[in-house]
């Protein structure tokens, strides 16, 4: 190749031999599936060693690689390494586990790779239907409007969103919050997850204008100290707009009365925002969809399909009640964005006018393959499933002279805790969290932590289809081996 012919060559980045290629995805597709087939044989979690993090410190790459050796790269660096969540064993935070026609579909849609912030593509119908079979599935009002978006964060942030600017009173997206004549305020259990506050703040409300409000003995928002709190803000000149319920606490799993709540929302003419991260599919199963009654009514509800639908993440989504409230909020369309009336700038849906994003992957598919492949009844009944397990480590728990429940288990959520009679709580909270850390580094189970009443809590979430029930007695022997020795150890673990 002459100089001329070498500066005037273009370029793409298919690959020059496809053959190769597909030879190597076909590969991939292998050792994922033995991967994903053999979990349980492996730990749920083990350290990263330094010698592997060693590797991405290592400079940015200038000449080629190759596929290769990208892929080999990943095999001994990155796979052996993961979080754990896809382990039958896992029970930490809210973490769903995946399942392995989710990675297909996240593998076509990226195949497809579209844009679904708007235009006249098949993409976008896909994503109405699973909003639309979400709808029908919480038994949601079939013309209310919907988004799927990263998680339950983005998903309270949209929805307090249009909370705020529907109860403003005023053009709030024109002026701004400094013109509004009393300053806005919403209300929330003390159990509310962290999510609302970091909404509350990015939405230029202040983290004070969020009421937390006391909770009753299961966890539930104090009815009789949120009406007062309202009463004694409007009094004092405030404007209350939007009160926040709870459909699993990420806590304790603890479901506020919903349908009191929407009367109260009734009564004082507030938004009811629903945060039902995982907790809000439970309404899948017949057995614990009346704990979820009134969350219908609410005016906008967040939840995860990528929690306790056990779908690859990240898949989101918030429902709101009024269409046009919701649009009104977001909408915006310059020149270059304009709705065409044919071609491809055509078609009526544009999910940039409901959301703050304008790029979007195509997160639709992997949910639209997922429930036609299981079918909603079978994921109510691993909803169930979960629920049941959680009973039954409950009762193991109380059944053992070792093990304390520390808070009712009215979902999936179980706090516990190793106790001894001879250590005083300050001793049982860093035993607790040294039995944690080594349960976490033994590889046998991976629970995370919370506090209740000041108690240094193991927390155990199950969203996870994975999970049988002898898994529980693994978690249940492990903790009390280890809390014993931790107990009659020598050492200054445990003080």
């Amino acid at each position: 190749m002459n100089q001329t012919e070498a500066a005037t060559r273009e370029y793409s980045l298919d690959p020059d031999d496809w053959q190769a290629m597909r030879a190597l995805g076909h590969r991939m597709v292998d050792d994922m599936m033995n991967y994903l087939e053999r979990v349980r044989e492996r730990a749920v979690w083990k350290p990263i060693p330094e010698r592997v993090k060693t590797q991405f410190r290592q400079p940015l790459p200038i000449d080629p690689q190759g596929a290769e050796q990208a892929y080999q790269d990943f095999l001994h660096f990155v796979l052996p390494h993961p979080m754990g969540n896809i382990h039958p064993r896992f029970w930490g935070w809210v973490i769903g586990t995946g399942t392995p026609l989710g990675m297909l579909a996240e593998m076509l849609a990226a195949g497809l790779n579209p844009n679904t912030g708007g235009a006249d593509h098949v993409a976008n119908h896909v994503e109405v239907q699973v909003l639309n079979w979400c709808k029908e599935m919480l038994n949601y009002p079939s013309e209310a409007s919907g988004l799927l978006v990263s998680g339950c964060s983005m998903a309270n942030l949209v929805g307090l969103a249009v909370a705020r600017n529907t109860k403003a009173e005023f053009d709030l997206r024109r002026l701004g919050l400094r013109a509004s004549p009393s300053r806005m305020t919403l209300y929330g259990s003390r159990e509310t997850h962290s999510s609302i506050h970091k909404a509350v703040e990015l939405l230029g409300l202040g983290s004070d204008a969020l009421r937390e409000i006391p909770v009753n003995g299961d966890f539930q928002i104090d009815v009789s100290a949120l009406k007062t709190s309202i009463s004694k803000d409007r009094a004092a000149g405030f404007l209350p707009f939007c009160l926040i319920g709870n459909a699993g606490t990420v806590n304790t799993g603890a479901i506020d009365d919903l349908n009191r709540l929407a009367d109260i929302c009734d009564q004082e003419r507030l938004w009811f925002h629903v945060d039902g991260a995982f907790g809000a599919l439970a309404a899948l199963s017949p057995q614990l969809s009346p704990l979820l009654e009134g969350m219908e009514r609410a005016d906008s509800l967040a939840f995860d399909m990528h929690k306790w639908m056990y779908m690859p993440y990240e898949v989101g989504c918030v429902l709101v009640r009024e269409k046009e409230a919701h649009r009104q909020t977001f909408s915006l369309t310059p020149d270059y964005l304009s709705h065409a009336e044919r071609g491809l700038a055509g078609g009526k849906i544009w999910f940039s006018d409901y959301g703050v994003q304008l790029s979007r992957g195509f997160r639709a598919l992997k949910a639209w393959m997922s429930i036609k492949e299981h079918g909603i009844q079978k994921y109510g009944s691993l909803i169930q499933q979960n629920v049941d397990q959680a009973r039954y480590l409950a009762r193991l728990i109380e059944a053992s002279s070792e093990l304390q429940l520390l808070a009712p288990a009215p979902l999936n959520i179980v706090c516990f805790r190793f106790a001894h009679d001879s250590l005083g709580e300050e001793a049982l909270n860093e035993l607790n969290k040294e039995l944690l850390m080594q349960l976490h580094e033994s590889g046998v189970a991976a629970p995370s932590y919370t506090t209740i009443d000041g108690k240094y809590a193991l927390r155990v979430a199950i969203t996870n289809h994975r999970s049988r029930r002898e898994d529980f007695n693994i978690l249940v022997k492990e903790v009390i081996d280890l809390g014993e020795k931790l107990v009659s150890s020598q050492g200054t673990t445990v003080k």
